[in-house]
C-alpha cells in the first residue's frame, strides 16, 4: 500500500514539476510548430482552391474566346467568299464580254471572207462550168 509520508509529497512535487517543465519545454513548442504547419497547410489548400477557380475562369474565358475568334473567322471567311465570287463573276462577265466581241469579229471577217470568195468564184463560175462541161462531155462547148 501506499503510505502517506514526506516522499509522496515530494514525488507529488517532482511529477508536476516535471509536467510543468515538458509542457513548457516540449509540447507547446511542438503544438506551435503543429499549429504553424496546420495553418500553412491551410493557407497552402485556400490557395489551391483559388487557383482552382481562376484556372476555371480562365479556361471559361479562353473557350469563350476562342469561340468568338472562330465565329468572328468564319464571318470574315464568308465575307471574303463573297467577295471570290462578286470577282470571279466580274472576271467571267469580261471574258464573256471579250469572247462575244471576239466571235462577232470572227463571223464579220468569215462573213467578209465568204462573201469575197463568193465574188471570186461567181466571176470564175463560167470558165468552171466549161471545165466541167468538158469533162462530162469530153468536148468542148
Amino acid at each position: 500500500m501506499v503510505e502517506i509520508n514526506a516522499s509522496l509529497f515530494i514525488q507529488i512535487a517532482n511529477f508536476l514539476i516535471l509536467i510543468w517543465a515538458l509542457n513548457k519545454f516540449l509540447y507547446k513548442p511542438i503544438r506551435l510548430v503543429l499549429y504553424q504547419r496546420k495553418s500553412r497547410i491551410s493557407g497552402l489548400e485556400d490557395g489551391i482552391k483559388q487557383n482552382e477557380q481562376d484556372m476555371v475562369k480562365k479556361d471559361q474565358a479562353l473557350k469563350m474566346g476562342l469561340k468568338e475568334a472562330r465565329e468572328k473567322g468564319m464571318k470574315q471567311r464568308d465575307v471574303f467568299e463573297n467577295e471570290a465570287r462578286l470577282e470571279e463573276m466580274k472576271l467571267i462577265e469580261k471574258i464573256n464580254e471579250k469572247a462575244r466581241a471576239d466571235l462577232a469579229e470572227i463571223r464579220e471577217k468569215v462573213s467578209k471572207e465568204a462573201q469575197s470568195a463568193r465574188k471570186s468564184l461567181e466571176k470564175e463560175i463560167d470558165n468552171f462550168s466549161d471545165q466541167i462541161s468538158r469533162k462530162i462531155l469530153g468536148r468542148s462547148i
